[in-house]
This record gives structure tokens, C-alpha cells and sequence, in this order.
């Protein structure tokens, strides 16, 4: 018997990360504590959470005081302070990284989101992170957009780790497997060891369900509302097949005998916003090895909590999943309008996020020069 919910969902295969990260969390001890009794083996970061980190956070006043006084810019400040943080948490899973040979213990930071149409300009940010971080064990974080497809791939041919974020359509997550072999084969081109890249591809959750649910409730029908809170977990498992089947080619296998490692599905976005969903609902129905789930902290207590992890509850899903896009398209729902609209919204969301931090950091660096 495993003794807990989730050393069942690491025995399964499932790598749990951390959606989260301040400087509270890492100076506290309370992020090597998850490590220690909640299985968490990595941390993943966004504008996002660190605009929430920076807004609520004393633990920043001496750097932000010696950043005014250095008379560093607003963006050289956040540039600082977020490497900073990653730096931190990256050494508190140093030990993770070594004892999983470089498959987790990994601590993600994402390029300015104001990138994410500019494909030179997403390269050349990801290799000063890469850089001013100096640590294996962090993954570079780059959206899915049509731009940054070819900069997933010159990063990695340039051999440094990446985790490719803000995926919704199964399209788009062909392309972007695509994208990481095709880096992959010029990383081996370019002479790099293979076995230390690393990469992971976040396919968002509950955002799908968010975006179908509203429209469905739209239709009001009883097959419409049969249909709730199915869209989110159909989605990502179809996407799951996906990996099989293109992991499974001659062209991976040729990159595999190299030594490559697959490029793992993440399930992001997994933490429930409808109240009559299950609140685990984007953990348990998405057990499958060789996949990560990352957590934001209230889905991660849930899931020790009452999380009752099952075995494999992807396996054998795939008509069902299919059935339920179809449905959806029967009622007149676009599955590409969703994937396109949640897309441009995802990048929205963090750009709006990526101004919060650097008007609260400003302000912060404002308070220090009057202080």
C-alpha cells in the first residue's frame, strides 16, 4: 500500500510540481518541506506568480533597496530579482535533479511575455536566463505561439532545457513536438550531449473547460449541460495520444539511440474554477507516466488531502475523449475558435500580470530612493 495520495501519483509516473514560487516560500523552508512530505519534485513560475510574490512580499526589500541605490531600471530590477528567486529554488532541488539524473528537480522562468511574438527576441532572452541563472536544473519557459516555435528550437540546439508553455490545441502541440525534435536534431548536430536537454510541453486544463462551460450554459440544453466539465480532460488526453504516437516514429527513435530524452507532457492549469467539479478533477483523471502535473498549492492540499489516485486513467479513454469533441462540435461549439480565443487570452493575461510586477517593483524601487 502506498502511504499517500501523492507518493501514489509518483509511483504512477506523475511528476508533481509546485505552480508557485516566492522568496517567503524558499527562505520559510516551506518549499523543501512540500519536497519532503508532498512528493513535490519541481516548481513552475509565471508573470503571474511572481507579480503575486513581489506585491506581497517583505522578503524583497533589501534587494529592491539595493537595486534603487545601484540605480538599476524597473526592467533590469525584475530581470534581478526573479533570477534570484529561481536561483534560490533551484539549489533547494539540486538534490532532486541529481537523484532523478536531470528529469525533475527542475525550476522553470519564463521569457518577458511582452516576446512572445518576436522570435529572435525570445531567443536571445532565454539565453540570458539560461545564463544569469547558471544552474542545469532550470528550464526555460516559452509560449506556444506561432513565433515561438522556431525559438524553442534554436534554444534547444543550443543545449539548453525548455519548457514550452500556454498549449491548448492538439495542433499546436503536434507542431510544438515538431518544433523540440527538430531543435534536438540540431543540438546533436551542434555537437551538444543530449542526455542533459530536458524538456516539457504545458498543455493547459481547466481553462479549456472555463471557455466550453460559459458557451455550453449559453446553449442550455440538457445535452449541453451533460457535457460540463468533460471538455478539459478530453482535450488533454487526446493530447497524451498525441505524445505516444510521436514518440513512438522512427525519427524519435533515431534521436532516443542518441540519447535524447522525450519531451514530457505537463498538465498546467489544474487547478478547478468550477466549485461543482471535483477539486482534483485535472489531477486524478490525468494519471499516465511519464507526465507532470503542476499544482497551484490549494489543488496540491486537496490532492493529499482526498486526491484517491486510481492506476492509469488515461489509458483506453481516447473514443470516449473523441466523443465528447464531437459533441461539442455537433452543438456548434468551434474547437478551434476556443483553442484561438484561449490562446490570445493566455498571452493577454500575462502580459497584464508582467505590468503589474514591474509598476509594483518601480514603486518599491520609488519608496527605497525616498527612504
Amino acid at each position: 500500500m502506498t502511504s499517500t495520495p501523492t507518493a501514489a501519483l509518483s509511483q504512477a509516473g506523475v511528476s508533481i510540481w509546485l505552480d508557485d514560487l516566492s522568496r517567503e516560500r524558499i527562505v520559510s523552508g516551506s518549499l523543501k518541506k512540500l519536497i519532503d512530505e508532498k512528493n513535490v519534485v519541481g516548481v513552475t513560475t509565471n508573470p503571474s506568480i511572481f507579480a503575486a510574490a513581489l506585491a506581497n512580499g517583505e522578503s524583497y526589500a533589501a534587494q529592491v533597496q539595493q537595486l534603487s541605490r545601484s540605480g538599476a531600471d524597473v526592467d533590469k530590477s525584475v530581470f534581478e530579482i526573479t533570477t534570484d528567486d529561481v536561483i534560490q529554488a533551484c539549489d533547494v532541488f539540486a538534490p532532486v535533479y541529481e537523484a532523478t539524473h536531470g528529469v525533475d528537480g527542475r525550476v522553470s522562468i519564463e521569457v518577458d511575455p511582452r516576446l512572445s511574438r518576436d522570435t529572435q527576441g525570445t531567443i536571445n532572452e532565454a539565453k540570458e536566463l539560461f545564463d544569469k541563472v547558471g544552474r542545469a536544473n532550470v528550464l526555460i519557459k516559452i509560449p506556444a505561439t506561432k513565433e515561438g516555435l522556431p525559438a524553442i528550437s534554436a534554444t534547444l540546439a543550443a543545449g539548453i532545457s525548455v519548457n514550452v508553455t500556454l498549449i491548448f490545441s492538439l495542433e499546436r502541440y503536434r507542431e510544438v513536438i515538431n518544433a523540440f525534435m527538430v531543435g534536438i536534431e540540431q543540438a546533436k548536430e551542434n555537437g551538444h550531449d543530449l542526455s542533459t536537454i530536458h524538456s516539457v510541453a504545458s498543455f493547459f486544463v481547466s481553462r479549456v473547460d472555463a471557455e466550453i462551460d460559459k458557451r455550453l450554459d449559453g446553449i442550455g440544453t440538457d445535452e449541453a449541460t451533460a457535457l460540463k466539465g468533460k471538455a478539459g480532460l478530453a482535450n488533454a488526453r487526446l493530447a497524451y495520444q498525441v505524445f505516444e504516437e510521436q514518440f513512438a516514429t522512427e525519427r524519435w527513435q533515431v534521436l532516443a539511440a542518441a540519447g535524447a530524452n522525450a519531451q514530457r507532457p505537463l498538465w498546467a492549469s489544474t487547478g478547478v474554477k468550477d466549485p461543482a467539479l471535483p477539486d482534483t478533477l485535472y489531477v486524478t483523471g490525468l494519471v499516465a507516466p511519464e507526465t507532470v502535473n503542476t499544482m497551484p498549492e490549494k489543488t496540491l492540499e486537496a490532492t493529499a488531502d482526498h486526491g484517491e489516485v486510481t492506476g492509469n486513467t488515461i489509458a483506453g479513454t481516447y473514443e470516449e475523449s473523441n466523443g465528447v469533441l464531437d459533441r461539442l462540435d455537433g452543438l456548434g461549439i468551434s474547437y478551434n475558435d476556443v483553442v484561438e480565443q484561449l490562446e490570445t487570452e493566455g498571452l493577454d493575461k500575462f502580459v497584464v500580470s508582467w505590468g503589474e510586477l514591474l509598476e509594483t517593483v518601480q514603486t518599491a524601487l520609488d519608496t527605497a530612493k525616498e527612504a
